[in-house]
């Protein structure tokens, strides 16, 4: 998993990890999220994506967007 950046200091997300088709989320509170193509379509993956590696909105754009649309929870 990768470091998110969280340039506003205040995101609950703590990392992720990109696949081709996947991101995973880590939570501030250790809980994992694994959100697909096929659970989130590839529009919100993508944009998930650009978010992580960004630094910046992914914890809102979730919230707001995807929340139950993970594949699992893996923690």
């Amino acid at each position: 998993m990768e470091r998110y950046a969280d340039l506003s200091g205040r995101s609950g997300v703590a990392a992720y990890e990109i696949g081709d088709d996947y991101i995973r989320v880590q939570f501030k509170n250790g809980s994992i999220y694994l959100y697909t193509y096929e659970s989130a379509g590839r529009e919100h993956i993508e944009t998930m994506k650009e978010l992580a590696r960004k630094g910046e909105g992914l914890s809102g754009y979730i919230s707001r967007y995807v929340r139950n649309l993970y594949a699992r929870k893996e923690r």
